[in-house]
């Protein structure tokens, strides 16, 4: 992931992300750079819009979750009474044991 990390980070910085510039932002963090990774990570990012990729990766997270209607507020809460209901009957059970 620090791979990636330092490759978002030459981005959003606004310089170029090449091999040299990942393997010094990753021996600046403490990182021991490996070149076969850097290289796979230069490669893999050939012909890719980061700024697009990270609006679709962050789309899902940034959607409004949709409020339950009112039919299904009712239904929650008869489960949650009869729920209740069940836990009240299971706890004075179980204090009638304690007192014989």
């Amino acid at each position: 992931m620090e791979y990636i990390y330092a490759a978002m980070l030459i981005h959003k910085s606004g310089g170029k992300v090449d091999e040299a510039t990942v393997k010094k932002v990753l021996e600046a963090a403490g990182v021991k750079a490996d070149d076969a990774r850097i290289k796979a990570l230069i490669a893999s990012l050939e012909g890719v819009n980061i700024d697009e990729a990270v609006k679709k990766a962050a789309a899902p997270v940034a959607a409004p979750i949709a409020a339950p209607s009112g039919e299904a507020k009712k239904e929650e809460k008869k489960e949650e009474k009869k729920e209740a209901k069940k836990d009240d009957a299971q706890a004075a059970a179980g204090l009638g044991a304690l007192f014989g």
